[in-house]
């Protein structure tokens, strides 16, 4: 079948489908259509089938891409399938919202005269199509373990480690302050890159799977009606894993920076997520956190910075600007993503900064404005990304009824919040690991994703979910040995006795 692969010359590179600018802005619904089977095939045969994979070495998860886009090519999904979730836990959600221009397409080594392969929107297709074939299957361990493990935090991490552990045997419960699984899949990341039910249909597989769920209830340093203890935690269970993320968000300096109407993204993004599911949110229905005829200013350039700027248009905001002091090359967020809030109106102001937020004496004490000044790019330092300087007189204002503060997110300070003084951190309040063990400094305490490496990608927290429950395997392991050695020795020192 090897006539089906290097189309490159002779197949154009198409993504799939988007709806039409104004029927999107309109909803919270993916903007993306599906592949059809033709199409996947055809895009998949595009597939160079290269000696060196760069798609896969830039993968984060080392996803055997090459294979599953030839069998796709050849039709055979169900093999295309088992081969893309050997690898990746969530090769549909994966698919969505993984920024493939800087890892997997970005890198795909057909000339750029000709484009890369469109190898997420396949990964999301062969997921999707599984799921409708039946494929997809609840985990059916070959033996049933007589240990078990706790993960705190329901994110891609941690649900990523609990199901490589469940396939092990191991009994595990995942704990999570939230009241849904996902974390930030669930409550950060918006519907139209993620739709809900994506997720909840993972739960769902998951708890069928035997993973049992305690949702709505956090870590604490002690128990009570909403948190259990750690140390409760640790002496119910064999393991732990501590796949929390991170939640802090980072703030920012400047006059009036706290005048009602500022508010942090994961605030804004969490009431809108809610709002779709159904809940509840006072803050919205109050007005604070809905972006409705609103002038809406936010601030910074990441993918969050892109769900609130495209989150405000569907929430029908009169305008919507995202003020970032760097130019559009040095965006840290998807360029994708760039491309479609610009298509659905939203107005970049690159290398501009706030300096200050301005008030309203009509309406004492709410945002009006944001007094920015430009900024210009300088020499590069040690890790080669430029330096930003301010250029003098050239402040000018925006007006803002709503300002979103999208800066970035640190770690928790767990170990006071949980009065477990002997868990170490770093000195950006990360937790410490063992490079290889990911062991953290209290015996049979693992840590994995965002609270160890800080805030990166939901591949990145499959990527150690899975690494930390091989390890916490073979962890347990040795010291069910060591165990049964100790209690063999003592027996046979009873005996003699």
């Amino acid at each position: 079948m090897a006539d089906r692969m290097l189309q490159f010359p002779h197949v154009q590179q198409h993504q799939p489908d988007k709806r039409a600018v104004p029927e999107r802005r309109e909803d919270f619904n993916e903007i993306y259509r599906s592949f059809s089977v033709q199409a996947a095939e055809l895009q998949s045969s595009r597939c160079s089938q290269c000696g060196v994979p760069f798609c896969s070495i830039h993968c984060p998860l080392s996803n055997d891409i090459p294979d599953w886009l030839k069998l796709t090519a050849e039709g055979r999904l169900e093999e295309a399938y088992e081969v893309s979730s050997a690898t990746n836990n969530f090769p549909e959600i994966c698919g969505r919202i993984c920024p493939q221009d800087r890892l997997c397409e970005g890198n795909c080594v057909i000339e750029k005269g000709f484009e890369s392969v469109t190898i997420g929107a396949v990964e999301r297709f062969i997921t999707d199509h599984a799921f409708e074939a039946g494929w997809v299957r609840p985990i059916r361990p070959h033996l049933e373990r007589d240990r078990s493990v706790a993960i705190v935090g329901a994110g891609p991490g941690g649900l990523a480690a609990a199901e490589q552990l469940r396939k092990r045997g191991y009994r595990v419960h995942v704990y999570d302050r939230y009241d849904r699984i996902g974390g930030l899949m669930i409550y950060g990341i918006p519907g139209f890159k993620l739709e809900k039910e994506i997720v909840t249909r993972r739960h769902t597989l998951l708890e069928q799977g035997g993973i049992v769920f305690h949702l709505g209830r956090g870590i604490g340093d002690v128990d009570d009606d909403e948190t259990i203890a750690f140390s409760t935690l640790r002496a119910r269970h064999d393991a732990v894993l501590i796949a929390t993320g991170v939640y802090k968000s980072r703030d920012m300096g400047g006059p009036g920076v706290g005048l009602p109407g500022i508010v942090k993204a994961i605030d804004y993004l969490t009431a809108s997520n809610r709002r779709s599911l159904g809940d509840v949110v006072p803050d919205f229905d109050s007005g604070l956190l809905d972006a409705s005829g609103k002038h809406v200013v936010v601030i910074g350039g990441g993918d969050t910075a892109m769900d609130c700027v495209r989150t405000a248009v569907r929430q029908g905001a009169a305008s919507v600007k995202c003020l970032y002091r760097r130019d559009r090359a040095n965006m840290p967020g998807s360029l994708r993503e760039v491309k479609n809030a610009e298509d659905e109106g939203v107005d970049f102001v690159w290398l501009a900064a706030p300096e200050a937020f301005l008030g309203d004496n009509t309406v004492p004490g709410s945002v009006r404005a944001v007094r920015a000044v430009r900024m210009k790019l300088g020499l590069p330092d040690a890790t080669g990304r430029q330096s930003v300087d301010a250029v003098e007189n050239s402040g000018f204002t925006l007006p803002a009824d709503l300002v979103i503060k999208a800066l970035g997110f640190d770690p928790e300070p767990l170990p006071t919040l949980w009065g477990e003084p002997a868990l170490e951190v770093s000195r950006w309040g990360t937790l410490k690991v063992g490079h290889t063990s990911f062991m953290t400094s209290l015996p049979g305490v693992f840590g994995a994703g965002d609270i160890v490496r800080g805030a990166s990608l939901v591949v990145w927290a499959i990527r150690d979910g899975r690494d930390a429950a091989a390890s916490m395997h073979r962890w347990l392991q040795e010291n069910a040995q060591e165990s049964a050695q100790e209690s063999a020795r003592v027996n046979t020192q009873a005996a003699a006795e």
